[in-house]
């Protein structure tokens, strides 16, 4: 049976990952940007879940995936502050200027998670050689690769996968995500050999405010403040039908 991974924005996103049937949750802020490390005290409310494994994104802002040395110390930081908080694993990444993998610091946040399990994030989907990075990311001793092979979409990166998913050849995980929903999950896993999938199954979350202040926005110009996406049981209970 292959295991379904939920991205998930919030507290409540989380429960419908439970709630719906998810074998794990990604945990992050910012899925708008591609997700950064949530606060510290929706970590906490997460881990009291019972039933579900809980990663945690630890990126400390969108863009590129070259960071500062301040920045690596407050990622390093953020895995013992995890790791204190109870999660299961932590989701990693990092890469030099010229695109490859950053070994040197990658090495520190694997020895900084212990035995918690790792996961390598789609820093990998922007890396100069996909073959020589898997290779590396093995050779950190991460579990699992996050990965759209390298498209825009896990669906059109269909051939990539299946390519990773042979070269890894049971050393890691290889699991695809972007795009992933209940019409291409089933097809997307046959079709490369993945045995593990993400999603972040969600749809719009109408806010119950009565009282609003128009035209004022707290982030893009043209976002609605009332509505917003959350994941939904309904959509992470008909990934997972289609991929038992």
């Amino acid at each position: 049976m292959a295991q379904l991974e939920i991205c998930t924005g919030s507290y409540e996103s989380a429960l419908a990952a439970l709630r719906g049937g998810a074998d794990r949750v990604e945990l992050c802020s910012g899925l708008e940007e591609g997700g950064i490390t949530p606060s510290l005290g929706l970590v906490r409310a997460v881990c009291k879940l019972q039933g579900i494994r809980k990663h945690v994104l630890i990126r400390p802002r969108g863009g590129d995936f070259l960071y500062t040395p301040a920045e690596q110390e407050i990622m390093i930081d953020d895995v013992f502050a995890a790791r204190e908080a109870g999660v299961d694993g932590v989701v990693i990444g990092g890469l030099t200027a010229a695109g490859d993998i950053d070994m040197a610091f990658c090495r520190k946040l694997v020895e900084a998670a212990g035995s918690l399990s790792v996961t390598f994030h789609r820093a990998f989907d922007v890396c100069r050689d996909a073959s020589l990075a898997l290779e590396q990311i093995i050779d950190l001793g991460c579990a699992r690769l996050l990965t759209s092979g390298q498209a825009a979409t896990a669906e059109a990166g269909i051939p990539i996968l299946r390519q990773l998913v042979q070269q890894a050849a049971g050393r890691i995980t290889i699991m695809p995500g972007s795009g992933v929903g209940p019409k291409n999950a089933a097809t997307i896993l046959q079709q490369t050999g993945a045995t593990e999938i993400h999603a972040s199954a969600r749809s719009d979350f109408y806010s119950k405010m009565e009282y609003r202040h128009g035209g004022v926005g707290m982030g893009r110009k043209d976002a609605d403040e009332y509505v917003w996406k959350e994941t939904t049981e309904e959509v992470v209970r008909a990934i997972k039908r289609e991929i038992l």
